[in-house]
């Protein structure tokens, strides 16, 4: 249990490092992929394992496809994170679970009951409050809770492919999808990004060091080690600290703004996200 606490935790600073960090969101992203994959190969080595070639193998398809749409899905959130506060990037991220169940019946061939319905209209009105279009607000942050969104149907798509994997250690199936991340994104960054105009200074470098080593290496491997103890509603209830501590560091830390709409909000899509891991499950 402690040890899935802190990954919760861990995760939940994230917005607060990649705020300060002076680098495009692609090569933040690049970073995080490739430390956090050497970070659990290392451990990987200390536990004298080896990763499973076989099931890799069988499960390749659906493992590269997820670690693309995880590096995306990385990028579009460092970018909400830069265009929008962290509370809204990050409500706009926890939208995953309501597209999942959006997609559910086209991909998973799964019905969508009513109680998941009424979930999802709750998460939308929640999100259209968080936007402060019904308070006619001339700061709506139209571009970071689309990144956001983006972000978010890029996440559903890792969760559906993990949902097809078979025979395969998470440990091995998180090792793959971050190094795969990596990959993809290396040519990308190397074409695009002008590194001749980059000059991070050393708290860029630190932060940067933090997000790929502490926010993904550490709180993968504690995640996984705290998973096999865990019952899955204790999982999902407990998942739900990350989006809470990242609103309050958000609010109380970095001083971001959130109206009364904005809290009523946040409680309407983390309340509507975290009934549909309960309500409505096909027998």
């Amino acid at each position: 249990m402690p040890q899935y606490l802190l990954a919760m935790t861990i995760f939940g600073t994230i917005g607060l490092f990649v705020k300060f960090i002076e680098l495009p969101s692609t090569v933040i992203a690049l970073s995080r992929g490739a430390l956090g994959t050497l970070f659990l190969l290392l451990v990987l080595k200390l536990l004298k394992r080896r990763i499973n070639t076989a099931s890799v193998k069988s499960n390749f398809k659906h493992l590269v496809i997820a670690g693309v749409a995880l590096g995306l899905n990385w990028i579009f959130l460092f970018e909400a994170y830069r265009l929008t506060s962290v509370a809204t990037a990050t409500l706009a991220y926890y939208m995953a679970p309501i597209i999942l169940i959006l997609l559910s019946p086209i991909l998973l061939h799964e019905r969508i009951p009513l109680s998941k319905w009424i979930c999802v209209i709750c998460a939308l009105f929640g999100m259209s409050l968080i936007s402060g279009v019904w308070e006619g607000s001339e700061n709506v942050a139209v571009d970071g809770i689309t990144m956001g969104l983006i972000a978010a149907c890029f996440y559903a798509g890792v969760v559906i492919n993990n949902k097809f994997l078979k025979g395969l250690d998470p440990y091995d199936s998180s090792i793959v999808q971050l190094a795969v991340a990596a990959i993809v994104l290396l040519p990308y960054v190397l074409f695009t990004v002008d590194f001749s105009v980059l000059k991070p200074d050393t708290t860029t470098i630190g932060l940067t060091l933090a997000v790929g080593i502490l926010h993904t290496g550490v709180a993968y491997w504690l995640y996984f080690s705290a998973l096999p103890k865990l019952e899955a509603a204790r999982i999902a209830i407990f998942s739900y600290i990350d989006p809470a501590i990242a609103i309050l560091l958000s609010v109380f830390v970095l001083m971001e703004p959130m109206t009364t709409a904005g809290v009523i909000g946040a409680v309407l899509i983390l309340g509507a996200a975290l009934t549909s891991e309960f309500v409505g499950k096909n027998k």
